[in-house]
């Protein structure tokens, strides 16, 4: 897994799908549009017992703090619905998601004014990187529902981050930890080629020019 950008060197660029006006300017270009949820992750499919299952927040704050999902729950509530962009070149649209929004769980952290980034760290030995001002919008999450209900374990539950803005690489699953940082650092696929910002609309995939990403890769991977 971790050559995968060097695998995909020099794969052609699909031809952009025909959508009506009102849906076009949604979808970045590059991708390909489906009704589908693929299921793509680093790793084995962790399992969780909740009564010892917490989420870790530490770095750049005066104290650390460890949550467990019921503290978690019983914070403001927030329902979105957003499109989400994957690397892989699959868009999906209008995903309802159910969590704590990032900047409601900020108002329970005392952060250091210094702390500029976030590392999310997850299960299995993942991480990745972010700047915090992009987690700080409305529909940026910490979710534990999809589309109604519970994640499924394959879809990151019990607690995934949900970055529409960004690739869904940065939307980390099996969340286990919270790192804030003073200066950046790359996390686990923006160490092995992908891009550190990843905005879909740049199309910001890779480290370099060099890599290209086949416009069929996603269609190999399971789906919901």
């Amino acid at each position: 897994m971790s050559d995968k950008a060097d695998r995909l060197k020099k794969a052609r660029v699909p031809q952009q799908p025909q959508l009506g006006d009102e849906l076009q300017h949604r979808l970045p270009p590059g991708q390909t549009l489906t009704d589908s949820f693929p299921i793509l992750h680093y790793g084995e499919v962790p399992e969780y017992d909740l009564s010892t299952w917490n989420l870790r927040v530490f770095g750049e704050v005066e104290e650390e703090r460890i949550f467990t999902m019921e503290q978690l729950q019983a914070l403001p509530v927030t329902h979105t619905v957003s499109d989400i962009h994957c690397v892989t070149r699959w868009s999906k649209f209008d995903t309802a998601w159910e969590g704590v929004r990032f900047a409601d769980l900020m108002q329970q952290l005392n952060v250091k004014p210094e702390a500029r980034y976030v590392m999310l760290h997850a299960d299995p030995d993942y991480e990745t990187n972010l700047p915090l001002e992009a987690l700080l919008t409305d529909d940026v999450l910490l979710a534990w529902n999809y589309d109604g209900k519970p994640l499924t374990a394959k879809h990151g539950w019990p607690l995934r981050m949900v970055v529409p803005q960004l690739y869904f690489w940065k939307s980390a699953k099996w969340l286990r930890g919270i790192e804030f940082m003073k200066e950046d650092r790359r996390g686990f696929w923006e160490d092995h080629g992908f891009h550190n910002i990843a905005d879909p609309f740049q199309e910001q995939r890779f480290s370099s020019d060099e890599y290209e990403m086949p416009e069929d890769e996603w269609k190999y991977c399971e789906a919901d």
